[in-house]
């Protein structure tokens, strides 16, 4: 293979320079830094809760930008900073987790509250976040590094990524065996349903064959020192006693930041390898999807050059290196988890027309050796014809099941679009002032309580309306949802005064 990732020479680096490289890698605060900004000022008033999206709005315009990091890391960065900073990020992680559960204890925000929507939006993208921090310390040599990893991994709900990841994804990438690996033309749905039991059985699995019977049963005694149990028992240990000591209010947002970044770590590993079938027992750079973005480089510890992390497992994020090789993602990974989560066709569809042109995964010809993948691209046409297959195959191999939601979704489905928008805002408009009303004791009356509620949901409906039509006349997203939440702030100043 051609040298085309080899690092810039092992020359000594400056202090100044050192410091230069760090300076970017301040980035990865960013996103924690709006969760921990938005537990600290916690319980808001629900225009400004909502406000806690601009932040994320920017993140998404910079990530989508055409801003690039394509320099390779010089083999002389050192280590301490580096590690000072990850080590900074996992506390940061553990105070906002602090944070989020006492400002929903007894005396706090309520259940049925706007906060407990951006728990959602920005809690659940922090704690997301801190899964790559998870991620980058369960590959380090040292145990005590793995040890943070697994207490990161515990926060979210998903300490068996420790075991899976390493004992299973990391073997298995790219081939059927391996259930964080998605197939050519399947959606982000089907997958996520299909890998999250699938990488819990396998990491039980794995640690089931460690202790030597991989079929033993759960009460076999030496069940003891399986780790996927060990996990299990930390993780919602922790989850009951925010229950026993907080309320239930508490326990729910914890497991909903934590349902949240599942989601956001499980749309990632579905984008990384999506498409991509391995061919030989050594994994290449042209297994894995990369992108250039420069806000996911930095601002994601370097999650970005993924091909190569597959290649050398245990090198740490400032010293991951750019394969030419690798097909590369339409958008960094936060403009990716968007566009998997809210068009997912969109994504499969660029997708499908780059490994078209790098002949990869299903257009990868039988003759051709690992070594020396095919040149000639794909006609369009050809590649998204294939798509199409794939994805009527996957389709039918979904078993749909015909219960009572989804046959009120198909009878739902059949009505106007402006009808089905009308009754939806209705319903969510009752559902929710009756849900206050109950939560709060019916302090207020039931009509004063729905104004108010009519009156919010105006209001969030002028702010969307606003922000999408200054993005489609301006192109410029930030200005866009900067000016609607201008407008938001403005009338929930108003409604704060009048009502």
């Amino acid at each position: 293979m051609s040298s085309t990732a080899a690092p810039l020479e092992a020359q000594a680096l400056s202090p100044a320079e050192t410091l230069r490289i760090w300076t970017r890698h301040l980035v990865s605060f960013y996103i924690p830094g709006v969760s921990l900004a938005f537990v600290l000022t916690g319980p808001h008033r629900w225009w400004v809760a909502i406000l806690v999206m601009l932040p994320l709005v920017w993140a998404h315009q910079a990530d989508c930008s055409a801003r690039v990091e394509r320099r390779q890391p010089s083999r002389a960065v050192p280590a301490g900073p580096f590690d000072a900073l990850v080590y900074a990020l996992v506390a940061l992680q553990l105070w906002i987790v602090a944070e989020l559960v006492w400002m929903f204890s007894a005396g706090g925000q309520g259940f049925f509250s706007t906060d407990m929507v951006m728990v959602f939006l920005a809690v659940g993208a922090s704690s997301g976040f801190s899964i790559i921090t998870a991620h980058e310390l369960i590959h380090r040599p040292r145990k005590w590094e793995q040890q943070l990893g697994r207490l990161l991994l515990a926060t979210v709900l998903y300490e068996h990524f420790y075991t899976e990841h390493l004992r299973g994804h990391h073997v298995r990438v790219g081939t059927p065996e391996d259930p964080a690996t998605a197939r050519f033309g399947e959606r982000y749905e089907p997958f996520f349903r299909r890998t999250v039991k699938a990488q819990l059985r396998s990491a039980w699995r794995l640690e089931a064959k460690r202790l030597g019977d991989v079929e033993m049963g759960i009460f076999d005694r030496r069940q003891l020192g399986n780790r996927v149990l060990h996990g299990l028992v930390f993780e919602w240990s922790l989850a009951v006693g925010i229950l026993a000591t907080l309320g239930f209010v508490a326990f729910f947002a914890f497991v909903l930041q934590a349902f949240v970044a599942v989601r956001l770590l499980e749309a990632v590993n579905y984008f990384e390898h999506w498409g991509l079938r391995r061919q030989g027992d050594r994994v290449r750079p042209v297994d894995s999807w990369d992108t250039h973005g420069w806000f996911t480089y930095y601002g994601l510890i370097g999650l970005s050059r993924h091909a190569d992390h597959h290649a050398y497992p245990i090198r740490p994020y400032q010293k991951l290196r750019v394969w030419e090789e690798a097909p590369i993602l339409p958008f960094g990974y936060v403009g990716s988890v968007d566009q998997v989560m809210a068009n997912n066709d969109e994504f499969m569809r660029a997708a499908t027309l780059e490994l078209g042109r790098r002949r990869l995964g299903p257009f990868t010809p039988e003759a051709s050796r690992p070594a020396e993948p095919a040149s000639e691209p794909l006609a369009e046409e050809q590649a998204l014809e294939a798509l199409a297959g794939a994805r009527a195959a996957e389709d039918r191999g979904v078993r749909v099941r015909m219960g009572p939601v989804a046959l009120l979704r198909r009878v739902f489905g059949r009505l106007d679009p402006r009808l089905r928008a009308t009754l939806a805002l209705a319903a969510l408009l009752v559902a929710s002032t009756a849900a206050v009303q109950w939560e709060t004791g019916a302090q207020d009356g039931f009509g004063a309580r729905l104004a108010l509620h009519a009156w919010i949901f105006a209001s969030i409906g002028a702010t969307i309306f606003v922000g999408q039509r200054l993005n489609q006349r301006t192109g410029n997203e930030s200005l866009a949802w900067s000016t609607a939440m201008a407008l938001l702030a403005l009338l929930g100043t108003l409604s704060d005064q009048l009502l």
